[in-house]
C-alpha cells in the first residue's frame, strides 16, 4: 500500500508559521546575543520560506517571491557581518554575551 502525500501551500505556511515564532521565542527568552541572533536568523529565514512557498504555488508563475527572497538573502548577509563583528567587538571588551548585563554601547 503506497501513501502519496501532497504538500501544498498550506503547509509550507505552518512550517513557516512554527519557525517564525520559534525564532521570536528566542529572540523574546534568552539571555544569550549569539542565540538571539539566531532566532533573528530563524525568523529572516521563516519568511523565505513563506516567499518561497507563495511564488512556486502562484497559478501566474511570477516570480515575485523568489526575487524578495534574493533580496532578503542579500539583507541577511549583510546583517550577518555588521552582527557578528558587533557581537565580537563587545565580547573582547566586555568579556560578556548576556545581553541583559550589556545595558550600554559605550565603552
Amino acid at each position: 500500500m503506497e501513501f502519496v502525500t501532497v504538500i501544498t501551500l498550506n503547509h509550507y505556511i505552518a512550517l513557516s508559521g512554527i519557525l517564525f515564532v520559534l525564532g521570536l521565542a528566542a529572540v523574546m527568552t534568552r539571555r544569550s546575543i549569539i542565540i538571539i541572533y539566531m532566532g533573528l536568523e530563524m525568523m529572516l529565514n521563516a519568511a523565505n520560506l513563506a516567499l518561497v512557498a507563495f511564488s512556486r504555488f502562484n497559478p501566474d508563475g511570477a516570480m515575485n517571491g523568489t526575487m524578495m527572497v534574493f533580496f532578503i538573502i542579500t539583507v541577511a548577509a549583510a546583517e550577518v557581518a555588521v552582527g557578528l563583528a558587533l557581537i565580537v567587538a563587545l565580547y573582547r571588551k566586555k568579556q560578556e554575551i548576556h545581553a541583559d548585563t550589556l545595558s550600554s554601547l559605550k565603552f
